[in-house]
Parts: structure tokens; C-alpha cells; sequence
């Protein structure tokens, strides 16, 4: 738990992991991340407008796994902070970030029409102790981190990951619900849910409800912030500790 804790913290960079003082973990990652991201973006790709690529940023890390889209941030940028900026050039600052290796973009699949939306999409940090030292290690939230360390694994190990899409019907009218993660490899396919809490039935029945209406023959999986063997129920869901997920390569199958 304590190793887990750690690298939920300062992330994975190998010369991160090598340091042992916490202060010198964190004036590390802060460095980096000025000195060496920001400063390389910004020469690369001659970036005019620095503080709406610094403001982009700090939403990404702040608001990691949640829905993007680039005309909403260009009317909050203008409402909140007073910039003016077009949609166009928040897409273009997205797609920096991205080729930076600072974010990755996870697009919203439709499970049952089989097709991709154009947008909004979740992107999610590449390493989680640039993230922290972006928000000066002051925002911790488990949910969401629990979420962006599952994606970063799931990338590691090959597999090609979306955002799933799936319509259900509820007292009479169709409703979009969402699945964390659609997992591809070759033929192979896995849903996936990360479930923090599972505390209550109003909870759990959320969590499952994604993953029951694709009704379809591919493995559905919830990983939970527990420990404890892998579990089936009776509808054929499968239940993974996070840690057994993230020790066991093969977790999935």
C-alpha cells in the first residue's frame, strides 16, 4: 500500500523513483515539468498565447478522466479569465499536449453503433507526478486517480483504450451511460469500470448498469480499491482488486 501510495503521488519516472527525500521528489517534478515540458512546447510549436496553454494544462491535471471539449473551454476562458481565444486554437493546444507526451487522449466509443464521437474526449495524464506538481500537490483525489493509473496501465500493457458509450432506457426514455474503459487487442475486448466505493446498492447498481446493457458475449471487469481473490457474480461480471490488477500482467484473462 505504501509503494502504491507513493507512485500515486510522484508518479513512475524512473529518476523520480530513485530519490528518496520527498522535497526533492517534488522540486524535481515541479523543475521538470517548467523547465523542460513548458519551455520545450512552447519553443517547438511557437506558442503565442502561453498563459492559455498554462490554463489548459492546469484544467487537464485538475480535472483528469472528464469530458473535453474545446468550445467549452474557450467560452469559460473568455467568462471566467477574460481571454479571448477560439475554439480552433484550444484543439490545436490539446493536440500539443498530446504530442508532448503530457496527456492522452481517450476518445468516447458507441458500443452499440460502433462508432467514434467527435467529441468531447477524456484525456488523461501521462504520469502522475507531473500532474500533482502541476497542481503543487495540493488536489488529491482518489477517484480520479484511481482512474487515470487503471488507463495508464491498461496503455502500458498494449491495449488500444476508449471511452465507452452505451444506450439504456429508464423509466421510458433513452439515456446515455458510460463505461470507463473499452479495451481492445486484436479480437480481444474488455469493459471495464473503476470503482472506488462500492458502499452502497445505489452505487454498485450505477457502476454495473453500463456494463449490462452492452449485452453482448465480451468479459465485463470492475476494478475495485480492494483486495481480495478475482470474483465472478451471478450476471458474469468480474471483480479485480486494484493492486492484483495492477501486480498480475494477465489480470484480465
Amino acid at each position: 500500500a505504501e509503494v502504491f501510495e507513493d507512485y500515486a503521488l510522484y508518479g513512475g519516472l524512473p529518476y523520480t523513483v530513485a530519490l528518496t527525500d520527498a522535497r526533492d521528489k517534488m522540486k524535481y517534478l515541479t523543475d521538470l515539468f517548467k523547465e523542460v515540458y513548458f519551455k520545450d512546447i512552447s519553443e517547438r510549436y511557437e506558442i503565442e498565447l502561453t498563459e492559455v496553454m498554462q490554463l489548459l494544462t492546469d484544467s487537464l491535471c485538475s480535472s483528469i478522466g472528464s469530458l473535453v471539449n474545446s468550445s467549452k473551454i474557450a467560452n469559460t476562458l473568455q467568462t471566467v479569465r477574460k481571454v479571448k481565444v477560439s475554439s480552433e486554437t484550444i484543439s490545436k493546444y490539446l493536440e500539443y499536449l498530446e504530442e508532448s507526451f503530457l496527456f492522452n487522449c481517450a476518445k468516447r466509443y458507441d458500443v452499440k453503433g460502433k462508432k467514434y464521437f467527435s467529441y468531447p474526449s477524456k484525456y488523461y495524464c501521462t504520469d502522475m507526478g507531473l500532474r500533482n506538481a502541476r497542481l503543487n500537490f495540493r488536489q488529491d483525489e482518489e477517484t480520479h486517480a484511481m482512474e487515470n493509473i487503471i488507463y495508464n496501465e491498461l496503455i502500458s500493457r498494449g491495449y488500444a483504450v476508449d471511452v465507452g458509450v452505451v444506450e439504456v432506457i429508464e423509466a421510458g426514455k433513452k439515456k446515455q451511460c458510460e463505461i470507463d474503459f473499452v479495451v481492445n487487442m486484436g479480437p480481444e475486448r474488455y469493459y471495464i469500470q473503476s470503482a472506488y466505493s462500492m458502499s452502497n446498492e445505489n452505487k454498485e447498481k450505477s457502476e454495473l448498469r453500463s456494463l449490462l446493457a452492452t449485452k453482448d458475449y465480451f468479459k465485463k471487469i470492475v476494478i475495485t480499491n480492494s483486495r481480495g481473490k478475482k470474483r465472478y457474480d451471478e450476471k458474469g461480471i468480474i471483480y479485480i482488486g486494484l493492486f492484483d490488477f495492477l501486480l498480475d500482467k494477465d489480470s484480465l484473462n
